[in-house]
């Protein structure tokens, strides 16, 4: 029996262009929309926030000379972009969707309505949260942040390339130690690439877990959500 009702699942945008690394591979998706219908056939109502780094970085472009708020709503409308193709991907599996944005572009999507989104997600759709915060300085990772407390997801489920939380990058140190558990703080302390500082802050302020997990191994979400072991649990400390 499944350990959640409801959940926010985290992509990054590179996760939309396969090897490539940049724009949209349409068979890159397929895959994850497979594996996200596999967790929708159980009943766990679904929040998607996918990223835009395949497409605009807006911090890396404003180092280069663009302002940095302009570059930020740069990256916000590749979140959107992305979020169409996922909507796009997800409906011809057979799985209804709906996309709801932080910046309004009203013959694409939606815009956020808490209130909205709630229903749609107890009425059997997954939803699709793009634009970010609708503001500058703050990434999607903060954006999956508090959309989760928002529409109270039970967890945040990151899915990324690697097992799990890891001392090192285990691309470059192969020996490097993976966590099962690990606190909020502690991650904070040691400064561990899981979200940025202020998305963990907020998910630890909220009590929202967040379950990093390798996205391409087959069946993972399953698993996870079914209590088996499954990458790595950033919670809050045990002595509270």
């Amino acid at each position: 029996m499944a350990l959640y009702k409801r959940v926010l699942l985290k992509l990054s945008g590179e996760a939309l262009a396969g090897e490539q690394k940049f724009g949209i591979v349409p068979e890159a998706i397929q895959p994850l929309c497979q594996e996200i219908k596999k967790l929708y056939e159980t009943g766990i109502q679904i929040a998607l926030v996918v990223g835009g780094g395949n497409i605009f970085r807006g911090i890396k472009s404003s180092e280069k000379g663009i302002d940095r708020v302009t570059a930020d709503y740069m990256g916000m409308l590749g979140t959107v972009i992305n979020g169409l193709a996922f909507q796009d991907a997800l409906e011809k599996s057979g799985v209804s969707s709906r996309l709801m944005s932080s910046i309004s572009i009203v013959e694409l999507s939606e815009p956020f309505i808490r209130r909205r989104a709630i229903k749609y997600l107890e009425d059997g759709q997954i939803v699709i949260f793009a634009g970010g915060t609708g503001n500058p300085y703050f990434s999607t990772d903060t954006a999956a942040s508090l959309r989760a407390a928002q529409i109270n997801a039970e967890v945040i489920l990151k899915g990324t390339k690697v097992d799990g939380v890891f001392e090192s990058d285990p691309v470059k140190n192969p020996g490097a130690k993976r966590f099962d558990v690990i606190s909020f703080n502690e991650v904070l302390k040691r400064g561990l690439k899981v979200m940025d500082a202020t998305a963990i802050a907020m998910c630890r302020d909220n009590g929202i877990p967040i379950i990093v997990f390798n996205l391409t191994r087959k069946d993972a979400l399953l698993r996870l959500v079914n209590g088996e072991p499954e990458g790595t649990i950033v919670k809050e400390d045990s002595n509270g």
